[in-house]
């Protein structure tokens, strides 16, 4: 709960965020950079309890399994009430789906709104493209 200026503004904790919503279907395809990208990620700020607003986009090359993506979005929903730094929200977007699909390569950016004048980009990334 975070108390800002004698407001309290309530959020869940992380374990609240659905990893099992998250599914995959198979791939035998030849490899591929595959891309995805929202504007439309939201989780809370632990400090304020207000929204951090970002674009988060996800870079991976598959194994032997692809995201599903209206999984994806349902996984990206289960944030918008969680209390969780944005540097945080990066690496767990990033292990969930690493350990979800388990691919050759990944990369995940976040690039959160402006917040009192100050940019903030995470990236993580892992194995070679």
């Amino acid at each position: 709960m975070a108390k800002s200026e004698g407001k309290i503004l309530g959020f869940n904790k992380p374990d609240k965020i659905r990893t099992d919503w998250l599914e995959t279907f198979p791939y035998r395809g030849a490899k591929q950079l595959i891309t995805y990208t929202t504007k439309e990620f939201s989780a809370v700020c632990p400090f304020s309890g207000l929204p951090d607003m970002a674009t988060v986009m996800i870079e991976y090359i598959p194994n032997r399994k692809c995201l599903e993506l209206k999984s994806l979005k349902y996984y990206f929903v289960s944030f918008r009430s969680v209390g969780i730094y944005q540097e945080a929200v990066t690496d767990r977007i990033f292990k969930d789906l690493a350990k979800t699909t388990k691919p050759k390569y990944l990369k995940l950016t976040t690039i959160y709104n402006t917040r009192g004048g100050i940019d903030a980009t995470c990236v993580i990334e892992k194995g070679k493209k």
